[in-house]
């Protein structure tokens, strides 16, 4: 194991292959704006977690402002390349994910106080944020926040533009219903139901 402290060894590489960590000792008042960019490696990790054909790029924005109360907001976007299969076709196509990232991290000892606040706002009309996500020793992880972001923007079940599903009807048979089996008993004991 390296003496390097950012990295936490409880965490599962193949599970969190986009790892960017920010120590939020370091992050001035006024804030911090990251720019990142997976690399081939992380790239190929994502694509093989999330059962897509390729991770062509992925890149984030994110601005993360301190509060006061000790959290931390982030703010940003994913934006990334992705090959898939059409569900219709089966050819490959390539979609684009542009996807929106709004979290609060807090120290794990606030969570359980904010995640109540979180609650109590849930019984009231207004829109209610989220939980905040744990600062794990000190850091965050904007990897994987942005990988996390990207996985929310795959389409499950994608399709080329033009690509249209056409079911093949036969012509059904008068004789092939449910009912056809009813008819020929009522047929071989005589009655006609007149």
């Amino acid at each position: 194991m390296s003496g390097d402290s950012s990295r936490d060894p409880s965490r599962d590489a193949s599970r969190d292959p986009w790892r960017v960590l920010v120590n939020v000792a370091q992050i001035p008042e006024t804030g911090l704006h990251r720019e990142i960019e997976a690399d081939a490696a992380a790239r190929q990790a994502m694509a093989g977690i999330a059962e897509l054909r390729e991770v062509i790029s992925a890149r984030a924005a994110l601005d993360i402002l301190p509060k006061r109360d000790g959290s931390y907001h982030v703010t940003g976007r994913v934006q990334a390349r992705i090959g898939q299969t059409c569900v219709v076709t089966l050819d490959p196509i390539e979609n684009d994910i542009d996807e929106p990232i709004d979290v609060v991290f807090a120290p794990p000892e606030q969570i359980p106080q904010m995640a109540d606040l979180v609650d109590e706002g849930e019984d009231s009309d207004e829109d209610t944020p989220d939980p905040p996500e744990p600062i794990v020793g000190g850091f965050i992880d904007i990897g994987r926040l942005a990988t996390d972001a990207l996985f929310l923007g795959v389409d499950p079940y994608p399709r080329k533009p033009d690509a249209v599903f056409e079911q093949k009807l036969e012509a059904l048979d008068p004789e092939d219903h449910p009912f056809a089996a009813l008819k020929a008993l009522r047929g071989k004991d005589g009655k006609n139901g007149s």
